[in-house]
């Protein structure tokens, strides 16, 4: 053997051979991400399920109970058992005040804040313990305008009145205008269907997170 010569032998790996394996798995990672995105929204989705169960017996100055559609000069089923829950809140004592919300449909004679009024007052509700408005048409309208009546008022703290699914935006949204809220939710809600609470919790996933984000 020359003393050139050398006792290397390992082979030349061909071109492409090894840099291949060193590469990233792009496809691997797009399923851990879309994995994980996955796991997130079904935390997310049952966060939202039982999030307006949560009612600890706390007292505030004040329900906020979120508008729901009105039929003429009367509320809808939904409506109708947010106010029955809020006049519960009141005759219990838990608080003192009802703040009801809601504008006008499209067409609609009455507001939805105007016919919640007329229901509670038909039910014993003295006047002085209503607050109304009449101008909002969102969930977030509709705590906008309950917060102007709560800095009015000098209230601070606030009962989130609605569907136990629609809570849990209700209350961040609250929160974000500076409210102390908690979540009352309806234990007697019309969304009695698995279709129907299907459809409202992935309704909710989506504006959640747009609220969330985006503040809208």
């Amino acid at each position: 053997m020359s003393e050139f010569e050398t006792t290397d032998r390992t082979p030349t790996p061909e071109p492409g051979k090894g840099s291949r394996r060193k590469r990233p798995s792009y496809r691997r990672l797009l399923i851990y991400c879309l994995g994980a995105l996955a796991l997130y929204l079904i935390g997310q989705t049952i966060s939202i399920n039982r999030y307006g169960f949560r009612d600890d017996g706390r007292k505030a100055h004040c329900a906020i109970v979120l508008g729901g559609a009105a039929w003429h000069d009367k509320p809808s089923p939904v409506f109708r058992e947010r106010l029955n829950h809020a006049i519960r809140l009141y005759l219990d004592k838990r608080v003192t005040a009802l703040v009801l919300t809601g504008g006008k449909g499209t067409g609609a004679p009455y507001s939805e804040g105007e016919v919640a009024r007329d229901y509670c007052l038909k039910r014993g509700i003295p006047g002085e313990a209503l607050f109304m408005e009449g101008n909002s048409r969102t969930t977030v309208q509709n705590l906008e305008e309950a917060s102007r009546i709560l800095n009015q008022q000098d209230f601070t703290s606030a009962l989130i009145v609605s569907d136990p699914w629609h809570l849990k935006r209700g209350v961040l949204i609250a929160r974000r205008q500076g409210m102390e809220a908690s979540p009352s939710g309806t234990t007697t809600s019309r969304f009695e269907s698995f279709k129907s609470r299907a459809s409202f919790t992935l309704r909710e996933l989506y504006l959640y997170h747009l609220y969330l984000l985006f503040n809208r």
